[in-house]
C-alpha cells in the first residue's frame, strides 16, 4: 500500500544530496513524499519527485580558514538556533498532513521530537559515521570544549528555554546522537569504526548515488592523460592559497587536473596552467569516473563517492569530522592524510603520486568498492523504509 512520507533535512549538500536518490526510489514505488528543507534545495527536492515544504533558512555562516574548538562550539549553538525555528513548522505540517513516516537527517532533532509527539514512525538518515557505545563522533567533535564553555553553556540554556516553550524534554545530548528504531547509514559497515558492534537497528547501505552521474555527464579534455580531481566540497572553498599550491604542484607535470574553487575567483589565483580546468563546481560523480586520484577535504559524501568509483584519496581535512574520516581512510589503507597547515607543492605532489601508484592502496580501494556495492544502496534503503512502515 502506498505511504505518505515526510523527509526532513534543513541544509547542507552533504546532508540533503544523499537522500534525494532514496526519495526518487520511493516515489517511483508509488509513495508520496514531502520534503522539508530550505529554499536552496527546493528544486532538488522537486526534481526527485517530492513536494517541497519550506523551512526557515539556515542563517549565513562562513567558516574561518582554520577551525578550532571555539568555532565548533559556536557552530553547535548557531545551528541549534536555526533548527529551533523549524520545529513549529514541522509540527504543524505533520499534524495537518499526518504522514505515515518521518525520515530525517541525523542533525535535524526537531523532526525526531515531532515524530515522538505525534506517534509517527521515524527513520534516521546518517550521512556520516554512525555512533554507539563503542564509537562517538560527537565526542571527537567536542574534544577540548568543556560544558562550561560560554557557547556550550548557552546551548544548554537554549535547550531549557526551548523545552519550557514547547513542553518537550530536550537537553544538549538530545540535539546530537539519539538512536532510532531504524537508522540508515550512508557508509558501508566495513568503513564504520567498530562496525561489527552496531546492532540490527543500523542499516549500512553505502552511498546513495542514484542517477546524478547520468544527468550531469563530463569527460576529460585529454582522455589519454591521468586525471586528478581536486575539491574541498561546498563549504570550505575560500582557500586561494590551497588552490595556488595545487597549481604549482601539478602545473607542469603529467596530470590533467579538474579543480573546484567554489566562490573563489579563478582570476585571483594567477595564471592557470593549460593542464588545469578550474570551475566553481564540477559534476563530481562524472569526474570521479575518470579520476586516478582525488585531493579532497574528506567530507563523507565526497569520500564515499570516491570509493564507489575506486579512486584513492589524498585527504586535506578542514574540520574535526573530516579529520575522523581522513583518519579512517589512512587506517584502512585507502589513501593518505595531509596537514593543511604544512602543505607545500612538493608534499602534495608526492602524496598524489604515491596513492596513484601504490598497489596496496589500489587493492584496498577495490575491496572497499565491493563493500560499497554490497550495502544495497538505494534499493535496500527503500525496502527498509517500507518494511518499517508495514
Amino acid at each position: 500500500m502506498p505511504k505518505h512520507l515526510l523527509f526532513v533535512a534543513l541544509a547542507g549538500h552533504g546532508h540533503v544530496t544523499p537522500t534525494l536518490p532514496l526519495v526518487e526510489e520511493l516515489v517511483q514505488r508509488g509513495h508520496r513524499v514531502d520534503y522539508a528543507t530550505s529554499e536552496e534545495f527546493c528544486d532538488a527536492a522537486r526534481g526527485a519527485g517530492a513536494r517541497w515544504v519550506p523551512l526557515p533558512p539556515l542563517p549565513p555562516f562562513v567558516p574561518p580558514a582554520r577551525v578550532d574548538a571555539g568555532m565548533i562550539a559556536f557552530w553547535f549553538r548557531h545551528y541549534f538556533r536555526a533548527l529551533r525555528a523549524t520545529y513549529p513548522v514541522l509540527l504543524e505540517h505533520a499534524r495537518t498532513e499526518r504522514p505515515d513516516g518521518i525520515c530525517y537527517d541525523v542533525t535535524n532533532w526537531p523532526a525526531r521530537l515531532v515524530a515522538a509527539e505525534l506517534d509517527i514512525p521515524a527513520v534516521r538518515c546518517i550521512p556520516n559515521l554512525a555512533e554507539n557505545e563503542e564509537y562517538s563522533l560527537d565526542a571527537q567533535m567536542l574534544a577540548g570544549i568543556p560544558p562550561a564553555h560560554p557557547e556550550m553553556a548557552g546551548l544548554a540554556a537554549d535547550c531549557a528555554d526551548f523545552s519550557a516553550e514547547h513542553g518537550v524534554d530536550l537537553d544538549v545530548a538530545g540535539t546530537m546522537d539519539v538512536t532510532e528504531a531504524v537508522n540508515l547509514v550512508f557508509v558501508p559497515r566495513e568503513f564504520q569504526p567498530h562496525g561489527a558492534t552496531f546492532d540490527g537497528r543500523f542499516h549500512f547501505l553505502g552511498p546513495l548515488l542514484g542517477r546524478r552521474e547520468q544527468r550531469e555527464p563530463w569527460s576529460p579534455p585529454a582522455p589519454d592523460r591521468p586525471l586528478l580531481y581536486v575539491s574541498l566540497g561546498t563549504i570550505f572553498t575560500e582557500q586561494p592559497e590551497f588552490y595556488r599550491t595545487c597549481l604549482e604542484a601539478f602545473g607542469g607535470g603529467d596530470w590533467q587536473v579538474a579543480m573546484t574553487v567554489g566562490g573563489t575567483d579563478p582570476a585571483a589565483l594567477g595564471p592557470i596552467p593549460p593542464a588545469f580546468e578550474v570551475r566553481a563546481r564540477f559534476p563530481q560523480l562524472a569526474v570521479l569516473r575518470h579520476a586516478s586520484a582525488f585531493v579532497t577535504h574528506a567530507g563523507m559524501g565526497s569520500t564515499m563517492e570516491a570509493l564507489a568509483h575506486g579512486v584513492p584519496l589524498v585527504a586535506v581535512p578542514q574540520m574535526p569530522e573530516q579529520v575522523a574520516n581522513a583518519d579512517r581512510v589512512v587506517e584502512l589503507g585507502l589513501g593518505e592524510r595531509l596537514d593543511p597547515a604544512a602543505l607545500t607543492p612538493d608534499v602534495l605532489a608526492e602524496a598524489v603520486a604515491r596513492v596513484a601508484s601504490d598497489g596496496r592502496i589500489r587493492a584496498n580501494v577495490a575491496r572497499m568498492r565491493r563493500s560499497v556495492a554490497d550495502g544495497g544502496g538505494v534499493v535496500r534503503g527503500a525496502e527498509v523504509v517500507e518494511e518499517h512502515l508495514g
